[in-house]
């Protein structure tokens, strides 16, 4: 069977963007009938912008501009729907393919190229309010399911959920895909999650290719019973329907926020380019396969849904045009991103100045300044 056919997947749009909700998704149409048609015109928005921001960023690597790029072509739906459910004050816990998410929340999309680019140590502030409490990209595969586990033992313990105030209470949700699933990072942090009864929601986003590696040879049983074998709630959505990922993280983030616990959600999608741009998918997929996926594409079904709803020529047109001025932005300030400095190497290694990281760096100077003296 068609993972995506599976009878408990959330779903709401077909993929031609008819309005033709599983009967999964019924307990979610409320949250989505509550939606204005400026809430939905920004979901395709927020995708058609980051996908050409993406696409930009594909560019500048293959230019010589980036050391490295992850495209996070194909998965715009789940992270624009679940990041679009998030509240203000919630944490967010990205893993290094959440384009969508880091801009949904503030994040400026040029600090993603700094890392990339190799002129930053880690991108952004988490703790500045621009950032809307995003934390920085992991490369560790799932090393940050055990950081927002510690986080959101944190809220509980600190009484900052499960107080019955929406406004006020907390919650973490933290992206990681079908590959870092395996790891023992993820296990330990569900682990401490399921016994704290934690504020969390573990969002994974199988887009069906650990690098080379299928989802078929990483686990025998759908990803999603790895979340209920800690007791947690645990729901597949169809991951290229972006209505079916804001319903039902809205739903499961309320309710960790409500003190219920945490809750896992399976976002089945695609990741229609390579896994880095060091990466060559044709090696190891079909093109079959490539084409049954771009048949589900999460734009083209929003596309549709809106055009249905009477969506006009104009909005498409203010969307595309945003979408470009964005790339050429991108495009424009890449190449004057100021150098990294050799105090940065030293800067934030402990919360406070610390003498190990002032000796090292007068080392470092000494050393720097002994082949100007042609000493060394």
């Amino acid at each position: 069977m068609d993972p995506l056919e599976a009878p408990d997947v959330v779903r709401v749009l077909a993929a031609d963007g008819t309005f033709a909700p599983t009967e999964s998704a019924e307990p979610y149409l409320a949250l989505i009938d509550a939606l204005t048609e400026e809430e939905l015109q920004g979901f395709y928005r927020d995708m058609v912008v980051i996908r050409a921001f993406d696409r930009e960023a594909t560019n500048l690597q293959r230019q010589g501009q980036l050391a490295l790029w992850p495209p996070s072509f194909g998965q715009e739906a789940a992270q624009v729907g679940s990041a679009r459910a998030t509240r203000a004050q919630d944490h967010v816990f990205p893993s290094y393919r959440e384009h969508a998410v880091c801009m949904i929340r503030g994040v400026d999309l040029v600090d993603i190229i700094s890392v990339m680019r190799g002129h930053s140590h880690g991108g952004w502030n988490p703790k500045d309010p621009r950032n809307g409490n995003t934390n920085i990209y992991t490369l560790v595969l799932g090393s940050q399911t055990l950081h927002a586990t510690g986080v959101a033992m944190g809220f509980g313990l600190d009484g900052l959920s499960g107080s019955g105030d929406p406004e006020r209470d907390q919650a973490v949700i933290v992206y990681y895909g079908d590959g870092a699933s395996s790891q023992g990072d993820v296990h330990e942090a569900m682990v401490f999650a399921a016994s704290y009864a934690t504020p969390e929601v573990f969002f994974l986003q199988n887009n069906r290719w650990a690098i080379s590696v299928p989802v078929a040879t990483q686990s025998r049983t759908p990803l999603v019973n790895r979340g209920r074998g800690y007791g947690m709630p645990s729901i597949q959505i169809d991951g290229n329907d972006v209505l079916a990922s804001y319903a039902v993280t809205r739903a499961a983030l309320d309710e960790a926020r409500a003190g219920l616990g945490p809750r896992a959600i399976e976002a089945m999608t695609y990741r229609m380019g390579a896994h880095t741009t060091s990466d060559d998918p044709t090696k190891y997929r079909t093109g079959d396969e490539e084409s049954t996926w771009a048949g589900r594409d999460p734009i083209m079904r929003m596309r549709a849904y809106l055009e249905g709803r009477g969506a006009s020529d104009v909005f498409f047109a203010e969307v595309d045009e945003q979408a470009h001025a964005l790339a050429e932005d991108t495009r424009l300030r890449t190449p004057n991103l100021p150098l990294p400095t050799v105090e940065s190497m030293f800067q934030h290694v402990y919360t406070e100045p610390h003498p190990l990281m002032e000796e090292q760096l007068a080392w470092v100077k000494q050393y720097e300044a002994s082949f100007e003296e042609g000493d060394a």
